[in-house]
């Protein structure tokens, strides 16, 4: 059966619960279409987090993105989305997402959404000599 593109976001149990780290992916080949026109929208998706008890499992984070392929959104709407399902699948400390949409009529959109979770403190930046 070969494979196709689901809303579901697998996840594992954090390795290192008790650490604060970031987990970075890029995703370079995000698409969906444009909700005006129905031409096609490309993105680089940078998703960045620190995990609190669970991390997302990436095959279905590679599914889960596919799933937008040929569905119209507003680069708004789509990152912030994806991003609320995220947060939701995940519950992480930190998360971060940032969407960078190719040139559409001369112009570039990027977009930045942010969750953070109320009870988590940023650890402060240790500069080394």
């Amino acid at each position: 059966m070969p494979t196709r593109p689901t809303k579901d976001l697998e996840t594992f149990p954090n390795p290192e619960p008790s650490r604060d780290y970031t987990v970075r992916i890029r995703v370079p080949e995000f698409t969906c279409l444009c909700p005006k026109t129905g031409q096609p929208d490309f993105a680089e998706l940078t998703l960045e987090y620190v995990p609190d008890a669970l991390c997302v499992e990436l095959k279905s984070l590679k599914l889960y993105v596919w799933s937008f392929r040929d569905e119209g959104a507003f680069h708004e709407a789509v990152t912030n989305r994806i991003l609320a399902d995220l947060v939701t699948a995940l519950a992480p400390r930190f998360m971060r997402l940032r969407a960078d949409f190719n040139v559409r009529g001369g112009i570039y959109t990027t977009i930045v959404a942010e969750h953070r979770d109320p009870d988590w403190a940023i650890p402060p930046r240790i500069e080394l000599p």
